[in-house]
């Protein structure tokens, strides 16, 4: 259960992932012009972004 004071919402029109042996790192973006601003960073396992893909590939099969 999260608060409505804990939860924080974020809007990101652009992302980055780069990874090491251990992690996947994943950088969400806000660009609007001239600048950018990273919104936030998730930093997850290999096994857990596996799940994160199978998710957001379920998810985006039954939107289209």
């Amino acid at each position: 259960k999260v608060s409505d004071l804990d939860l924080k919402v974020v809007y990101s029109n652009m992302m980055q992932v780069a990874h090491t042996q251990e992690e996947f790192v994943i950088d969400f973006m806000n660009i609007t012009p001239p600048v950018g601003v990273l919104a936030t960073r998730v930093i997850v396992s290999p096994g857990h972004i596996k799940r994160i893909i199978g998710a957001l590939t379920d998810n985006l099969k039954k939107y289209e």
